[in-house]
C-alpha cells in the first residue's frame, strides 16, 4: 500500500480503502477458490496490484472510456485499473467459471459499478473498446487473432487504440511481426526487483469489420 500511495499520490480517501481493502478480500477468496498462487499472495500488491497499475503509468484513461480484460484470472489487471479508473468502463472476461465469481465478489465488495465481469471467451465477444488489457495469456500472435475486430475506430487517448499487453522477459522473437509495437520498461516506474524484466507493450490495431 506504501507503494500505492507513493506511485499515485492523487488517490481519493475512497480510492485508498478499496486498494487496502484487496488483501483481505483476496486472502478470503484465495482460502476457498485458489486464483492466486500461495506464494504470490503475501506479494499481492506488489506482483498483482502494482503491476497491473503498470498499465496507468504508460496510459490514463478517459471517462466513458471502455476498456476489455482479456484472461482476467482472479481480476488483474482490470480491478486496480478499474478502482484507479472509476469513470471507465471496465468488462473483465475469463474462460474459468470460478475464477470470474472471485472477480464478481470482489468488485461487489469493494462497490465498483464500472466492473462488468463474465464467463466468456474472447472471440466471443461482440463489442468494440478503446484498449484491450491483459497479463500475458497467451502469445501475442494468438491474442492479436482474439482480439483484432474488437477495437473503436476512433481514438481519443494519448496513444492509438489497440493492446496494453503486461509480460516480461525478452520479447523480440515474440514481436517481430509487430513493428508497430512500444515496450515501456516497468523498471523505469517501480524500484522493486520484480519489475526488472517486465514491461507493458502497446500495439496499436486497426479497426477491422
Amino acid at each position: 500500500m506504501e507503494e500505492i500511495n507513493k506511485q499515485f499520490p492523487n488517490l481519493t480517501e475512497n480510492q485508498l480503502q478499496q486498494f487496502a481493502m484487496l488483501q483481505g478480500l483476496y486472502q478470503d477468496w484465495n482460502a476457498k477458490i485458489n486464483v492466486i498462487s500461495r506464494k504470490d499472495i503475501d506479494e499481492l500488491y506488489t506482483r498483482h496490484v502494482l503491476h497491473s497499475l503498470g498499465i496507468a503509468k504508460v496510459m490514463s484513461f478517459q471517462k466513458d472510456a471502455n476498456i476489455l480484460d482479456v484472461g482476467t484470472g482472479g481480476g488483474f489487471p482490470g480491478v486496480p485499473l478499474a478502482i484507479l479508473f472509476p469513470e471507465t468502463n471496465f468488462y473483465l472476461i475469463d474462460v474459468i467459471a470460478k475464477k470470474i465469481k472471485v472477480v464478481q465478489e470482489v468488485a461487489a465488495a469493494l462497490g465498483l459499478q464500472n466492473v462488468k465481469a463474465e464467463q466468456m471467451r474472447a472471440e466471443k465477444v461482440n463489442e468494440e473498446f478503446d484498449f484491450i488489457v491483459s497479463r500475458a495469456v497467451t502469445n501475442m500472435p494468438d491474442f492479436v487473432n482474439w482480439v483484432k475486430d474488437k477495437v473503436k475506430k476512433k481514438s481519443t487517448h494519448e496513444l492509438s487504440n489497440g493492446i496494453l499487453y503486461l509480460k516480461g522477459g525478452d520479447l523480440s522473437e515474440e514481436l517481430k511481426d509487430f513493428p508497430k509495437a512500444t515496450l515501456y520498461d516497468l523498471s523505469d516506474f517501480f524500484e522493486d526487483d520484480f519489475f526488472e524484466t517486465k514491461k507493458v507493450v502497446h500495439l496499436p490495431l486497426k479497426y477491422k469489420k
